[in-house]
């Protein structure tokens, strides 16, 4: 049975990299929200956005942030961490800078977004959870370690979180 996880990207620049990953199929997502869905959630302002992100974390075991250019340090991108970790839910990151868009073009590396998150007194949650960057030179070689690979990374990330 396919584990359901939470995936956590930038919007605008992302989606198309993000659906790629998605279609995957061997990780049950959340629906993502189409254009109209996310400007009428946007326009309830931050508390609709608060319920609409804690509404999709239920019932799901990991948050998977897909990381582009300009992930790390984005207000929703950190509460959805912040908030998956708080619930007891493994987190994990995967860079898809290499994977093309539509038009066919990637994107630079972004930063970790673990990073910018504070844990404890141990510094960092990028000290403790991990931030994938996908070997392989071409979009389609990082795919297919992406597919290869995010069953075991969804599960090594709730066994991390069950250690803390």
């Amino acid at each position: 049975m396919a584990r359901k996880c939470f995936y956590s990207f930038h919007y605008k620049p992302d989606c198309q990299r993000a659906a790629q990953v998605r279609s995957i199929g061997s990780i049950e997502g959340n629906r993502s929200a189409s254009d109209n869905d996310w400007e009428a959630i946007t326009r309830g302002g931050d508390v609709t956005i608060k319920r609409w992100i804690n509404k999709q974390l239920k019932g799901k075991s990991c948050t998977i942030v897909l990381v582009g250019s300009n992930t790390a340090n984005r207000k929703w991108i950190k509460y959805e961490i912040v908030e998956s970790w708080n619930k007891g839910m493994g987190v994990v990151g995967i860079h898809i800078h290499g994977l093309k868009n539509l038009l066919g073009l990637t994107s630079p590396k972004g930063q970790n977004p673990f990073d910018y998150i504070t844990y404890n007194s141990n510094g960092r949650l990028s000290g403790i959870v991990k931030c994938y960057d996908p070997l392989g030179f071409t979009s389609k070689e990082k795919y297919a370690w992406i597919s290869q690979h995010l069953v075991s990374i969804v599960e090594e990330a709730i066994n991390i979180r069950s250690k803390y």
